[in-house]
């Protein structure tokens, strides 16, 4: 049984004893299901107790909120955000001294909130600081900060030379002092040091285990975007991050790379811009998530051509650009588990609900679809879903009220007007 630990921290801690009564004037209880007439939802210590009529008797001492012009449904679950992160910076911006740890969890805490009031519940951090990282993601646990559920990464693994390593595009000098110093962590160039780094990163508390199964765009690397690690240090990561109880998740660009991690048994392919019909029915097969983070391309268009890339991420950009939405079309296509992911702090945070219309014009799937992989896809796929990605008593009241139907017009997300997570309201100002 893989754990999830900042979900068993939840668990643990309940919102409060206070009885909250929602009106809604329409409820989309799954979204695989038709939604629901007005209707009343009761929540009793963080957690939905019953949806009933809209006219029902509230309770004694209850607190009323009036959403009846409103669709309540399902926070929504982003699988893939960069929350320590902010974008528009330049890849030289954070050597500057102010971008230490601990600016990177109050970075963090700031984006979280930007994140809820945007409608998601539910994030999984993939990849930050490991202590910034844990920092963020237990701070707003506890309450101690608005913010959505955070599942956290920590420190990817990267072979030398990677997607994840530090010091590439940094001059000889300073990339020997960084590695000699040993402030290059996750870099990793056999099965059994790979296995190492991963008991390491495991040991500090960590949700999940990333690593580079291909090179990136955002990277002053020029050896492409194809295969990084080798088939066995892929398996190695996969097979000792399953040992002690965690998933993996690969990020992954080029169609041979993915194909290797996906016969490693990764548990998601973060990206899949290549993605092929060989990779489709591989992870069909294997059960595998797509995660395709089409925002992503619309954050590269915010700087293509204006000098802020370096040459060689220009050019891999613009080479993926060309292809926007192709892998997650052929994984939709061979029917391969999809949950939603953006990449957020590639653009700015805040705009991750853009991403389901995005799944719709350039991914090919439906609006429905699009939903399920916004709100149940990540729940199961982040290991939450007996307490998340549908409204029904017993799970939490993570729930958000947008306008429209969400079921038939993806665009509808981008109306969010209320935000509870485990029964306690984001502050949306």
């Amino acid at each position: 049984m893989y754990r999830v630990i900042a979900a068993t921290m939840l668990l643990a801690a309940p919102a409060g004893a206070e009885t909250i009564v929602i009106h809604a004037g329409r409820v989309v209880t799954d979204a695989a299901l038709p939604a629901r007439g007005p209707s009343s939802i009761v929540v009793t210590d963080g957690r939905i107790v019953s949806i009933g009529a809209a006219d029902m008797a509230v309770p004694a001492g209850a607190r009323v909120v009036d959403l009846s012009t409103k669709t309540v449904m399902p926070g929504l679950i982003d699988a893939h955000v960069h929350l320590t992160q902010d974008s528009g910076l330049p890849w030289y911006a954070t050597l500057r001294p102010k971008f230490s740890e601990p600016y990177a969890a109050a970075t963090g805490l700031k984006n979280a909130l930007i994140t809820a009031r945007a409608g998601f519940t539910t994030v999984r951090d993939a990849g930050g600081p490991i202590l910034a990282s844990l920092a963020m993601r237990d701070a707003v646990a506890e309450g101690s900060f608005p913010g959505p559920r955070i599942l956290v990464a920590g420190t990817p693994l990267s072979i030398s030379g990677g997607h994840a390593d530090a010091v590439v595009g940094l001059a000889p000098e300073l990339a020997e002092a960084i590695n000699a110093a040993g402030q290059n962590p996750g870099v990793c160039d056999s099965p059994e040091a790979c296995a190492v780094d991963v008991r390491k990163i495991a040991a500090k508390g960590v949700d999940v285990i990333k690593f580079m199964a291909t090179g990136g765009v955002l990277d002053d690397g020029a050896i492409g975007l194809e295969q990084h690690f080798s088939d066995a240090e892929m398996k190695a990561i996969v097979t000792t991050a399953h040992g002690v109880g965690l998933k993996a998740m690969a990020h992954a660009h080029g169609a041979r790379g993915i194909e290797a991690a996906v016969e490693a048994g990764v548990d998601s392919i973060e990206h899949g811009t290549y993605l092929d019909e060989k990779d489709a029915k591989l992870m069909k097969a294997r059960g595998t998530y797509m995660v395709a983070t089409l925002m992503a391309f619309e954050g590269l268009k915010l700087h293509i051509g204006k000098g802020f890339y370096t040459p060689n991420v220009e050019a891999k950009a613009l080479e993926t650009l060309k292809i926007v939405g192709r892998g997650l079309s052929i994984a939709n296509k061979y029917g391969v588990n999809i949950a939603l992911g953006t990449d957020a702090a590639v653009f700015p945070h805040g705009r991750n609900a853009e991403e389901l219309n995005l799944m719709v014009t350039e991914g090919g799937m439906t609006p429905k679809a699009a939903l399920i992989a916004a709100t149940m896809g990540g729940a199961r796929l982040l290991g939450v879903d007996k307490v998340t990605g549908t409204l029904e008593p017993g799970k939490f009241a993570d729930l958000i009220a947008i306008d429209g139907d969400p079921q038939t017009d993806p665009k509808a997300v981008l109306s969010v007007s209320y935000v509870m997570t485990e029964g306690r309201a984001i502050p949306m100002k």
